[in-house]
C-alpha cells in the first residue's frame, strides 16, 4: 500500500463532491485542484553578503523537504549595486505528495504559531483563481532552530489552482482548511 497525504486523500474524498455539489459542475475533472505552491524569498542585503543567500537556500530546504535554488537578477541596477546574474533570493516549487505535506505543515504547525493570528487575508487573489500569502517570518516554521538564524526573513506563499475564478479558488482552499479572515461579521465602532 503506498502513502497518501493526508489533505490529497481528504480533496479526493471529500472537497471534491463537496465543490461539484456547491457551483454544479457538470464533470468531476471541472472541480478546481491546487496544482502547486511555490515559496519565495527575496534577499535584497545578499548583494553585500554572499552568505545570506546560502543560509536561505538551507532554510527553504528545511521548510519545504525539497532543494531550493538561487534567483538571480535579470539586469543591472547601479543603485542598488546589482549587476546582472548576481543571486537575489531563492525559491522552491512543490506538487503533489510534498505540496499536500508542505499544506498541512502550514495549516496545523505554522499559521498558529504566529503572534495575534486571527485568519489570513482574502485580498491575495490575483483574478485567475491564485492565492498569494505573505509571512513576516521564517521563525513560525518548527523546522526552524531559532539559534541558528541570523536574521529573520519573511517570503511568499503562492497557491497554484486550476480554479477559473477566484470565488472558486477561496472555496478550494477554504475546504483545505486555510483559515481566511471572517468578512461577514466585521463591525465598525466609529
Amino acid at each position: 500500500m503506498t502513502y497518501v497525504p493526508r489533505l490529497k486523500a481528504k480533496y479526493n474524498e471529500e472537497i471534491r463532491t463537496a465543490l461539484k455539489d456547491k457551483f454544479q459542475y457538470k464533470s468531476v475533472m471541472q472541480v478546481p485542484r491546487l496544482e502547486k505552491i511555490a515559496l519565495s524569498q527575496g534577499i535584497g542585503a545578499a548583494t553585500a553578503d554572499k552568505k545570506l543567500i546560502d543560509n536561505a537556500i538551507n532554510e527553504m530546504t528545511l521548510i519545504t523537504g525539497q532543494k531550493a535554488v538561487a534567483t538571480k537578477s535579470k539586469k543591472d541596477v547601479s543603485n542598488f549595486k546589482l549587476r546582472k546574474g548576481m543571486p537575489i533570493g531563492v525559491k522552491v516549487t512543490l506538487r503533489d505528495n510534498k505540496m499536500y505535506e508542505f499544506l498541512d505543515r502550514l495549516i496545523a504547525v505554522a499559521l498558529p504559531r504566529i503572534r495575534d493570528f486571527r485568519g489570513i487575508n482574502d485580498k491575495g487573489f490575483d483574478g485567475r483563481g491564485n492565492y498569494t500569502l505573505g509571512i513576516t517570518e521564517q521563525i513560525i516554521f518548527p523546522e526552524i532552530d531559532i539559534d541558528k538564524i541570523n536574521k529573520i526573513q519573511g517570503m511568499d506563499i503562492t497557491f497554484v489552482t486550476s480554479a477559473e475564478t477566484d470565488v472558486e479558488a477561496l472555496e478550494l482552499l477554504k475546504e483545505f482548511g486555510l483559515p481566511f479572515k471572517n468578512q461577514n461579521n466585521t463591525t465598525n465602532n466609529g
